[in-house]
């Protein structure tokens, strides 16, 4: 289920949260871990066994770990939640792409002259472990948001370790921890000591629940009309699963730089729309979860771009990989070396592909220059040039994340400096004709379109937080007529924005869920 459907907003919510607020305080964490059960499981309901078995085996060894006796009795259980954790991941979003790869080798080799059969196929087809792993097919099914919460379970037993939180005694409030649904498919990546005491006991104010209804309303706004309509252009250029999208010898510079420009779109503004939405359903049932995103397109360097997207991925990172490895405090050579294995490793975090790989190292090398010298440089010049070095680094970068293989990524970065100018001629009924004159913007882009990325660019601007501190400040004055207008006014934008989101939802328009890979 998707916080961006009808089923969810005009069913799943207004049920789960009318419920919530009936019952008694002692079972509203049951009655959301069953929802959130539900929710996860809506899809596939065979695939929710392996969360199950996480949050099972993860309660298990936080106990364990804070238990033991001695310190390397807890590290000996803290080696076996970190192999079982990912274990989990590696076989489940991995496995398949690694043993494809050893099978490619081996066959350029001479060892596999007969194929390489899928690792999926070696399972009996009427195993049981076939329905639950596979499907009806032979490739792994990937659980959604298994990155996101095997990240949970594997930061709560290390704090656990660390000292840093206590063991949750509760099977129940564990549970709810990991399968918690407002944060569950698409982030943020919640630490448990940030909601160990909401968890326990949380308090829903008039305050905060109209906080996090406008929060929602704002972040499904920014999902369904501004990145559904971009995933349109950017889908039909670069393709999917299903759809063509344009070949890269009859790209044209223009259609190359709409192309990466309306991906550079949307995939801020579907995944911080749904941080948001997650943040807003939190405030809703009294959690308060940490800001995931904090507008990363007006960054001034690399190094600020990572301090504002995806702040929980960023951080987990950071104080689980980074910090260990040691950090900034061994020199310059093991600083970069630590740099470079951090993001060749969030990278992969995003997918079982090399275009992930090498966009992670894309990002590790500008950290590296930036901290070599670049950053330095960049400091003295004008503001304006260091966000469009930023702006020009990150989307081209997006170039590798998006492109189905590193062979399209080089084919579209060729395209985006004209190295195809789409003179490829193009057979369109009995006549052939150049690319550039069939390949249209006009094709891939509509007035609605175009409405959309004006906003992506106004959007990503953070004037909105400067209106609601002034409308704040305005207030504090003891101006309440002014106050009362701007308050009047953004309730009336809200109102607004949700009628759109609800026609959108209606129409049953195009609808990408970004974070399957995730």
């Amino acid at each position: 289920m998707l916080f961006s459907s009808a089923l969810f907003v005009f069913g799943f919510l207004p049920v789960v949260l009318g419920v919530n607020f009936v019952l008694p305080r002692a079972l509203r964490n049951v009655w959301l871990l069953l929802a959130s059960l539900v929710f996860y499981a809506w899809g596939e309901p065979v695939i929710a066994l392996v969360m199950l078995a996480s949050i099972a085996v993860n309660y298990g060894l936080g106990l364990l770990v804070a238990r033991a006796s001695s310190a390397r009795g807890a590290r000996g259980v803290l080696v076996a939640a970190v192999a079982f954790n990912l274990g989990l991941l590696v076989f489940f979003k991995y496995a398949d792409w690694l043993w494809s790869g050893f099978g490619a080798l081996l066959e350029a080799f001479g060892f596999a002259p007969g194929g390489w059969a899928p690792l999926g196929s070696h399972l009996a087809s009427d195993s049981p472990w076939r329905t639950i792993l596979l499907g009806s097919g032979d490739a792994i099914r990937l659980p959604i948001g298994i990155s996101f919460f095997t990240f949970q379970a594997l930061s709560y037993v290390i704090d656990v370790h660390l000292r840093e939180g206590r063991a949750q005694k509760s099977p129940l409030d564990f549970g709810l921890y990991i399968a918690l649904f407002p944060q569950l498919i698409a982030g943020p990546i919640v630490r448990y000591r940030d909601v160990a005491r909401e968890l326990a006991r949380r308090t829903v104010t008039r305050a905060g629940f109209a906080a996090g209804v406008r929060r929602f309303v704002l972040g499904l706004a920014k999902k369904m009309l501004v990145a559904n309509l971009c995933a349109e252009a950017a889908d039909g250029i670069f393709g999917t699963d299903t759809l063509a999208g344009v070949p890269a010898g009859e790209l044209t510079p223009a259609l190359a730089w709409l192309g990466i420009a309306a991906y550079t779109l949307q995939i801020y503004f579907d995944f911080s729309g749904y941080s948001d939405m997650a943040i807003g359903l939190g405030l809703l049932f009294g959690f308060r979860f940490l800001e995931n995103f904090d507008y990363p397109y007006v960054a001034r360097s690399i190094r600020e771009f990572w301090r504002r997207w995806h702040i929980s991925l960023s951080s987990w990172f950071r104080d689980y990989l980074y910090v260990p490895l040691g950090g900034n405090r061994r020199g310059p050579a093991r600083t970069y070396a630590n740099l470079l294995v951090v993001f060749v490793l969030c990278g992969l975090w995003h997918g079982a592909n090399l275009t992930f790989l090498v966009w992670g190292l894309y990002h590790g090398a500008f950290l590296v220059l930036e901290r070599i010298g670049l950053g330095a440089w960049l400091a003295r010049r004008p503001a304006a040039l260091r966000h469009l070095y930023v702006l020009l680094v990150v989307m081209l970068g997006w170039v590798f994340f998006r492109a189905a293989s590193l062979g399209q990524a080089c084919d579209y970065l060729a395209a985006l400096v004209g190295l195809h100018d789409g003179s490829q001629l193009v057979s369109v009924g009995a006549r052939s004709h150049p690319a550039a004159a069939v390949h249209l913007l006009a094709a891939h882009a509509h007035r609605l379109t175009w409405l959309a990325l004006a906003a992506g660019v106004l959007g990503a601007i953070p004037w909105l937080p400067r209106v609601v501190a002034f409308t704040q400040r305005v207030r504090s004055e003891g101006r309440a007529g002014l106050a009362l207008a701007l308050e009047s006014g953004g309730l009336l934008a809200l109102v607004l924005l949700f009628v759109h989101v609800a026609l959108a939802l209606a129409s049953g328009g195009y609808n990408p869920f970004i974070y399957f890979r995730f």
